[in-house]
């Protein structure tokens, strides 16, 4: 007789599904408001969209019917004249989730160890459960940065470790990882994989993507997205830089596919739009420094400094809210929504995304009334 428990992979079966940000029309039909009247601060998105040469490119697109270049040759040269760094190391996905699986199922064998450092992006535990491998986290210290020791001991404890996952800026508070830091992790016999998802905000105080070091280190991968710089997180488009062992195995499995015609004409169209990006960038950095001292002011907040387009808060329990997770639903009665884990060390915590300045007004009026 057929036995469909059998069918299942048991690490699949056990391991927990990623909780994925609920899209605007079941948002809108949960709290009863129109798409344009919530105020979505909860998924790090850009709040100015694609750039007017993105969408462009893609109104004039001719050959949607035709399947697109599987090597996203043109968008390749393009990013590696953006980003400085031959072609050869540049392979497209979508968006930075599909280069992180690919990494995993390139390296990882059953049990082999996956070192994360949380609280970070929930992408990493997840694709590792995926691919069988072994998870082992080393939490970071009290302030958010890294415990190099603790990373050091645990490739020492566990022989069999192949990765070590670092995001900078970290999601959800925003830090940086030094270079410093980042040439004593590349010491270590793992490949190290930095996640810079969020590194366009940083560059204006003076941080710069590592995407540059990769053909200078053999055990280094560098991911990048137009999600957050670009406005384009509903297309998925990301990249990544990749030693060149191990580019020919990603090549061979990733889909044939993967960057459909129009995600891979608005990033063209993005690229082409450099100063656009560079205006907005500005923009929602100035918005997020504006946000982290009006945050500062409120009597039950405690903002962590941010790199990234977002604020992680401490909410102070006590008079004017209980919890971080009775403000987080308390906003969202006022179609205010904002990021809130129910996740060791981030249980007192919400993570708001920087939004347009109206935005921030319409954020700070409802906090500040909750004061009262």
């Amino acid at each position: 007789m057929f036995d469909p428990k059998k069918m299942i992979r048991p690490t699949v079966a056990e391991m927990k599904p990623y909780t994925p940000i609920l899209p605007f029309e079941v948002l809108s039909q949960k709290l009863g408001r129109e798409p344009h009247e919530i105020i979505k601060l909860d998924a790090n998105e850009n709040p100015y969209g694609p750039s007017p040469k993105a969408l462009k490119a893609m109104q004039s697109g001719q050959f949607f019917h035709i399947y697109p270049d599987p090597e996203s040759r043109q968008l390749r040269e393009m990013i590696g004249e953006y980003a400085a760094v031959s072609p050869e190391y540049i392979l497209a996905g979508m968006g930075a989730d599909e280069l992180i699986d690919l990494v995993l199922r390139a390296v990882l064998s059953p049990g082999d160890g996956v070192i994360d450092c949380p609280p970070t992006f929930g992408m990493y535990p997840f694709s590792t459960a995926v691919n069988d491998g072994q998870y082992i986290a080393v939490p970071r210290l009290n302030d958010f940065s890294l415990d190099v020791d603790g990373i050091e001991t645990a490739v020492k404890n566990h022989p069999n470790t192949k990765v070590l996952f670092i995001c900078s800026p970290n999601n959800p508070n925003g830090s940086i990882v030094s270079d410093e830091t980042l040439k004593r992790l590349l010491n270590l016999p793992v490949l190290v994989v930095l996640d810079e998802a969020y590194i366009d905000f940083a560059e204006i105080n003076g941080h710069t993507s590592h995407l540059s070091w990769v053909p200078n280190y053999e055990n280094l991968v560098v991911f990048r997205t137009f999600s957050k710089l670009a406005g384009l997180a509903g297309l998925r488009v990301g990249f990544g830089g990749f030693p060149k062992w191990l580019l020919p195995h990603l090549w061979k499995i990733k889909q044939p596919y993967n960057i459909n015609v129009a995600a891979g004409l608005a990033a063209l169209g993005a690229l082409e739009d450099a100063t656009w990006l560079a205006e907005k960038t500005s923009q929602i950095v100035a918005e997020r420094d504006r946000l982290f001292a009006e945050l500062e002011s409120i009597s039950y907040m405690a903002p962590y400094p941010s790199e990234s387009n977002f604020i992680l808060c401490e909410v102070k329990a006590g008079t004017a809210v209980s919890s971080a997770k009775e403000l987080k639903l308390r906003l969202e009665q006022e179609g205010i929504l904002v990021r809130y884990f129910s996740k060791p060390r981030l249980e007192s915590c919400i993570r708001i995304s920087v939004g347009r300045p109206e935005q921030t007004d319409a954020l700070l009026a409802k906090l500040r009334e909750f004061e009262q």
